[in-house]
């Protein structure tokens, strides 16, 4: 493999690694709800575009500078998930599992909705103040907002392990996962713990939608990211916060490898096939993922 052929694998790989890590921090969202509910959220990827749009608005329709608009749009983000535990999640407390899942699959068709109808169907640029300029890195190129992604993400992956691992709500949040009632019983607060749940994943749905539209641009499409995601979040173990980091890699690399040695001999479509072929090959090894742990039900 010569000097070139090279150069075009390892920048395809950090292609990979910067998708990988919007893929891992929306992935991260579906098992913080995850853990704490045991139900699978698939409103997730339209928390990520609404996020989005709302910082976009505070950007250009109230000229606030993007630092403070973004944490404007986090605080939203935070009382939004609050409501919407509270007003559509928490009534259904005690009902079956898939009553809940498709009550998030309205709550998505709902948000998109919402979104077409203020801002319409356009694609917008997303003002963000990163220099445009890329950055040569070990002879590869990079833009800011990219380095930018792949360190936040990481950051948010260190934190939410710990955490899970260490911290009392964490703990909390994975007894009430593991048994409602029990986790009633222990004195924990099952209201709080989802309110908590939503609240982090809306948040984090947030970051990664603001990452995701100043890398490429904001649109109501976007939404649909949450679906390409559960590849990820599947492969890697739906309750495990390390497995949605790994699952997001091995996807944004799958996907962009490829996309760019297979695509011409397949057509562009292997590249979006690529990662529910590998979700294949591993769940075929291990059903609950990588990370994921194996339920025994004894009878």
């Amino acid at each position: 493999m010569d000097s070139m052929s090279l150069k075009i694998f390892f920048q395809l790989v950090l292609s990979g690694v910067i998708v990988g890590s919007i893929y891992g921090l929306i992935a991260l969202g579906f098992v913080l709800i995850y853990k704490a509910t045991d139900v699978v959220n698939f409103a997730q990827g339209e928390l990520m575009m609404l996020g989005a749009y709302v910082c976009y608005y505070f950007i250009t329709a109230y000229h606030v500078p993007f630092v403070p608009a973004f944490l404007l749009t986090l605080v939203f983000s935070a009382l939004l998930g609050i409501l919407i535990e509270l007003l559509i999640l928490r009534p259904m407390i005690g009902e079956h599992v898939f009553s809940i899942i498709m009550v998030t699959v309205g709550l998505a068709t709902l948000l998109r909705s919402l979104v077409g109808l203020f801002w319409g169907h356009d694609t917008y640029r997303f003002p963000a103040p990163f220099p445009e300029k890329a950055i040569r890195l070990l002879g590869l190129s990079i833009l800011p907002v990219e380095l930018i992604t792949i360190i936040a993400a990481m950051g948010l992956f260190i934190l939410f392990f710990l955490f899970f691992k260490y911290s009392k709500l964490g703990l909390a949040m994975r007894a009430t996962a593991f048994n409602q009632k029990y986790a009633f019983l222990m004195g924990i607060s099952v209201r709080k713990i989802f309110s908590l749940s939503w609240v982090l994943a809306s948040v984090v749905a947030t970051i990664g939608g603001v990452f995701l539209a100043s890398i490429s641009s904001l649109q109501t499409t976007m939404s649909f990211f949450g679906l390409k995601v559960f590849p990820a979040v599947v492969l890697g173990g739906i309750d495990s916060v390390a497995g949605a980091i790994l699952g997001g890699l091995i996807v944004g690399l799958t996907e962009n490898l490829a996309g760019g040695y297979l695509s011409k001999f397949f057509g562009s479509g292997v590249k979006e096939l690529s990662a529910f072929f590998i979700l294949l090959l591993i769940l075929m090894i291990k059903p609950y993922g990588l990370f994921g742990k194996k339920e025994i039900i004894r009878v």
